[in-house]
């Protein structure tokens, strides 16, 4: 069974910085792309950043280009967030969400619809 789960989540100050985990386990296969959503009160999920294990590749949402840093350690199964100069509208629940690789062929990453297995969420909340 694959579970994802989320960490280092927390309270900051806008202009501050927070590295996200998510912690993969449960993978019986080796090709798969693991991605970043965040949902705040009252909005839509959004997609913020993707990445693929076999051949390192990244998107980002234009919101957060440029201030947040996606990586991976396959070592260890594990994904990271790497948020700086945060803003207040970053705020919200942050979710990994994983696939297998192949399933995002052809399509875009940011569909949620296409990631099968979600972790729990952690909170992130910017001051302003």
């Amino acid at each position: 069974e694959v579970q994802l789960v989320e960490s280092g989540g927390g309270l900051v100050q806008a202009g501050g910085s927070l590295r996200l985990s998510c912690a993969a386990s449960g993978f019986t296969f080796d090709d798969y792309a693991i991605g970043w959503f965040r949902q705040a009160p009252g909005k839509e999920r959004e997609a913020v950043s993707f990445i693929k294990n076999t051949n390192g590749i990244t998107y980002y949402s234009d919101s957060v280009k440029g201030r947040f840093t996606i990586s991976s350690d396959n070592a260890k199964n594990a994904v990271y967030l790497q948020m700086n100069s945060l803003k207040p509208e970053d705020t919200a629940v942050y979710y990994c969400a994983a696939n297998v690789g192949f399933a995002f062929r052809g399509s875009p990453w940011y569909r949620s619809g296409l990631y099968a297995y979600w972790g729990q969420g952690t909170q992130v909340t910017v001051s302003s």
